[in-house]
């Protein structure tokens, strides 16, 4: 009809109810924009992540695991698929020719007519979604697959069926695979060809008569068959699974392998189950010969009942009659290969035993001065406090940052090993003058420079003596490639090389910039790509952008943990990774491990657990990579660098016995190279890893014992005490320090940790770990075991006492004067001559400057403790090395605090308001009377140090005392004018900072 107005015009529709020609049309054109954009979309995350394997050099490995599981995806989609269909087709072939004439059948009559037309079609549909679900599941066990099928034998047979090891780490996961796609397609079709059969007659709920055809009956019998017949396999695998069960054991935890009531009840009882299982299954196959189910379904009762009486009664008489009343002498056996089989698999079968006193055998404790020089290398600058401290005088621009968390090297100087604290300035996003996207993907791509510091000293200001430091960093590591793309911190994307310069760095002339010239990252020079990665990172300006030119390439992924995880994902990567200036390069070093589930008798430990500390208490950053993993074997058998600058990621065989990682090599050759190509200047920077140091000391509180019986008591339990340097319950982290142990000739850098025993807190033993990777013992694990007649005090012990005792805590709250706030480091534990030392710093945050400063050190030896201002101090003080204890308490602390003397007082508060002062004209930016008051704050300090050096000779000590004022220990004077330096231009006291 035509248009009389009075609407909108549109496209019409005709009266049949069908959209016009126009109409289907457009619905046919957006329809497949829509395919088009979903497909572009699957193609962009393929590809993206194609070329940055190929970028990386590591495309076999994206190849491999690809066609993996594109293999099991198409096999076992196909064979599910065919299972079920091949059961719904025969089941349709064999229906009756005629239905019963009864109500029920009558009302199926509907819905056969109505599938008719479409039964071909209603077939494909459902063989592909049961294949496409069945093909998914078996695509995510390439793992698997690739261990089943490259499995090297560990040439050690457990001691129950004497089978090699390789078999429950790399064989029954697989057939235990197997075995459940079978469950699943036997279930899925027999569920199907039950419906089928149904639809069309072949078996009948209400109709009168026989209740399934005999074709109905020969077919699902078959199908029942199968299933018991799979159960009857299952029975046979359960055998071997024993070896490798989990079950929680009050003496061992998470126990693993075969006990008494396994080995006598559990395993012969699963014989017998095998035994029942085969015959009736062929029982249920014999139907297609006698065509009724009573036999089978007599048979598979009879299996029933078994496994309840057989698989679960039985065991439950057997733990209680006959285990219960002589536990200790049933289990001890089973034990014993408990026992050898987990030192085995974590790698602390080889550990050393020593019994230690405890106790000094020196009556003359000042010959020992020398001792604590040559015994260790006390660390007093903790690299989990003093990252805001290198942050404030080393950060030069707010868009550079460091790590919370800083790291423990070794550096050498004049032929002398230094512990270093070190740390990356890297990028910090958030610091830069205006967030946009050509500044946060353009212009600041990368920090710049090393920033180190002696680990066993600081200046008299408490700062850290740098051995690396301004910008561009500059000491004792020479010269190298300083600009970092690749940190801990980078956690973004730029596109750097293209005609967009970046931001280099800045001094007194202004603003350097750079061009990246590394071959790193994936080139956008191709449309395509910057399609792809527009659709990847859903950022429409990367295919627009005029930023974007000639030889522009796009950096992603840019963590080191992250880097190594790709390239290989069968290894669980170190929570700390950590860097290294190596041969003129900044490296990030990454361990790497190899774990299995599946080695029998061993028992269980979840890495998320056994690897928590204090640290990654506040640091998820330093949490092991897949946490959840249960694992009950382990080895640090990979370890891997990242280039800071180009990103390039080197993986290096470290254990050369290790099978797992022999399987994976052969899975993806040519990706990890041999322990020979690891060069002697990277060797000296490797170390011990703390993840795998953790996940041993927790096995150690239980395995450091070799005797059965003694295990069961748990009179030996010990446990890993927690961190008494704060009050969050979680564990103490172990600690990076050169020390020499009781056994040892010369100082070697050691990872180490102690212990207490199960709910007490003093001490039980110490364990330390040789972690130089060129010395020929290293990872060699010496326990020094004390005596269980006698006390040692623990760490949470000996920090309750420091804190306690009276001259400590009056200096203490001296410190905290002025709204200051202290900080413990790390509380370190050495031993000495039988006895054990301890040395904690302490440091200190000022109310005007929010960065700690080494302001104390905490030494106690032997029930002697020392808080001074330096550890020689310290030292000297705990073994009568300077001047003499009078006027000390028993425990050979300090003289009273010299706020007791009226003079010391005056001048202290003299030095506060001068202090106050000072900080008042830093916030204006007034320069000159900043100036006048440190000038008055040193002449208050220095009154006061004199009026205190008088009152000790007057009172006979002879001694400076520990608490004499100094500019740590003015009221709230955490900062002195030295503490924050002369202010200058650029520097970090300024008021641009």
């Amino acid at each position: 009809m035509p248009d009389r107005g009075g609407g909108p015009t549109g496209p019409r529709i005709r009266a049949t109810g069908r959209p016009s020609r126009r109409v289907r049309t457009l619905l046919m054109t957006l329809g497949v924009l829509a395919v088009l954009g979903m497909a572009f979309t699957m193609f962009a995350g393929f590809w993206t992540d194609w070329l940055w394997y190929r970028s990386v050099h590591y495309s076999s490995v994206f190849t491999t695991t690809l066609w993996t599981k594109i293999g099991l995806f198409s096999v076992f989609g196909l064979l599910m698929a065919a299972g079920v269909g091949f059961n719904i087709w025969l089941a349709h072939r064999l229906r009756p020719p005629l239905s019963a004439m009864s109500m029920e059948q009558q009302s199926l009559d509907r819905y056969r007519m109505g599938i008719a037309p479409y039964k071909r079609w209603l077939l494909l549909a459902v063989t592909a979604l049961v294949g496409l679900i069945a093909g998914a599941s078996a695509a995510g066990q390439w793992r698997t697959w690739l261990m089943w099928v490259n499995g090297v034998p560990f040439h050690q047979k457990d001691p129950q069926f004497g089978l090699d090891v390789s078999f429950y780490a790399f064989d029954l996961p697989w057939y235990r695979f197997l075995l459940g796609f079978g469950f699943a397609t036997a279930i899925l079709s027999l569920i199907a060809a039950a419906l089928t059969h149904y639809l069309y007659g072949g078996l009948r709920v209400t109709s009168p008569g026989a209740r399934a055809t005999g074709a109905a009956t020969g077919h699902l019998s078959v199908l029942l068959g199968f299933f018991v017949a799979l159960k009857a396999v299952a029975y046979w695998l359960d055998r071997y699974g024993l070896a490798v069960k989990s079950s929680d054991f009050k003496a061992t935890g998470n126990w693993t392998g075969l006990r008494y009531v396994d080995a006598n009840a559990y395993l012969p009882a699963k014989t017998i189950l095998f035994c029942i299982a085969v015959i009736c299954a062929l029982l249920f196959f014999a139907t297609l010969w006698r065509r009724t189910w009573q036999l089978p379904v007599i048979g598979f009762g009879l299996m029933v009942l078994s496994a309840i009486l057989i698989g679960g009664l039985y065991p439950a008489i057997v733990q209680k009659f006959q285990v219960q009343p002589n536990e200790q002498a049933k289990e001890a056996p089973y034990v014993q290969k408990n026992l050898k089989a987990t030192r085995e698999a974590y790698g602390i079968d080889d550990t050393k035993v020593t019994e230690y006193t405890g106790k000094s055998t020196t009556t003359d404790k000042s010959k020992l001065r020398d001792d604590v020089d040559a015994t260790a290398s006390i660390r007093i600058m903790d690299p989990n406090i003093v990252s805001p401290t290198f942050q404030q005088l080393q950060q030069m621009r707010n868009y550079y940052a460091f790590p919370n968390n800083l790291d423990v090297d070794r550096y050498t100087k004049n032929g002398k090993v230094q512990d270093t604290v070190i740390g990356l300035r890297e990028l910090n996003l958030a610091g830069i003058p205006k967030n946009n996207w050509i500044n946060d993907h353009f212009r600041y791509t990368h920090g710049y420079g090393v920033v180190a510091a002696k680990g066993t000293e600081a200046d008299s200001q408490g700062q850290p003596v740098f051995t690396e430091s301004d910008l561009p960093s500059q000491g004792d590591l020479g010269t190298y490639q300083q600009r970092i793309y690749y940190g801990e911190k980078t956690n973004t994307y730029s596109i750097v090389g293209g005609p967009q310069k970046e931001i280099d760095y800045s001094d007194d002339s202004g603003e350097k910039t750079t061009s990246y010239e590394g071959k790193s990252g994936v080139s956008l020079s191709s449309p395509i790509n910057r399609a792809a990665y527009a659709v990847a990172f859903n950022e429409p300006q990367i295919l627009y952008s005029g930023a974007i030119g000639e030889g522009s390439r796009i950096l992603y992924n840019r963590t080191p943990k992250e880097r190594v995880e790709a390239v290989a994902p069968w290894l669980t990567i170190d929570g700390d990774a950590y860097p290294a200036v190596v041969d003129g390069r900044i490296q990030w070093i990454v361990d790497a491990y190899t774990t299995t589930n599946g080695y029998p008798y061993a028992s269980r430990t979840t890495l998320g657990d056994t690897t928590a500390d204090s640290l990654t208490a506040t640091n998820n950053s330093r949490a092991v990579v897949a946490q959840q993993n249960q694992v009950n074997y382990i080895r640090n058998s990979v370890k891997a660098t990242v280039d800071a600058y180009t990103g390039a990621v080197k993986l290096y065989q470290w254990d050369t016995e290790d099978p797992v990682l022999k399987t994976w090599m052969k899975a993806f050759p040519g990706t990890v190279e041999p322990r020979s190509a690891i060069s002697q200047s990277l060797m000296a920077h490797l170390r011990y890893p703390q993840d795998l140091f953790k996940v041993q000391r927790e096995l150690l509180t239980r395995y450091h014992v070799t005797d059965a019986q003694t295990f069961l008591t748990g009179s030996e339990v010990w446990q890993v005490p927690d961190d008494p340097t704060n009050k969050s319950g979680d564990a103490v982290p172990p600690y990076y320090l050169s020390m020499k142990m009781p056994d040892q000739s010369a100082q070697t850098f050691s990872l180490s940790t102690t212990f207490t025993p199960n709910g007490r807190d003093n001490l039980s033993a110490f364990m330390s770990v040789d972690s130089e990777a060129d010395s020929k013992d290293y990872g060699k694990i010496r326990i020094l075991k004390l005596p269980t007649s006698t006390t040692v005090d623990g760490p949470k012990q000996v920090q309750s006492k420091l804190n306690s005792e009276q001259d400590i805590a009056s200096a203490i709250k001296l410190l905290k004067g002025g709204d200051s706030e202290v900080e413990y480091g790390n509380l370190l534990t050495v031993p000495l001559d039988g006895g054990l030392l301890y040395a904690e710093p302490v440091y200190v945050r000022g109310a005007g400057v929010k960065y700690p400063l080494l302001r104390k050190v905490l030494v106690t030896y032997e029930g002697k403790t020392a808080f001074e201002d330096t550890l020689d101090k310290a030292l000297n003080k705990v073994f009568g090395t300077e001047g003499s204890d009078t006027g000390s308490s028993d425990t050979g602390t300090t003289t009273p605090p010299a706020s007791s003397n009226p003079t010391v007082q005056e001048a202290l508060n003299d030095a506060q308001k001068a202090f106050d002062a000072g900080q008042e004209a830093l916030k204006k930016g007034d320069w000159t009377a900043y100036g006048k008051a440190q000038d008055e704050l040193q002449d208050a300090l220095k009154r006061a140090e004199d009026a205190q050096s008088k009152a000790d000779k007057a009172s006979g000590g002879g001694t400076k005392a520990s608490s004499s004022p100094s500019p740590s220990s003015s009221p709230g004077s955490s900062v002195s004018p030295a503490a924050s330096s002369s202010p200058s231009p650029g520097a970090s006291a300024s008021p641009s900072g």
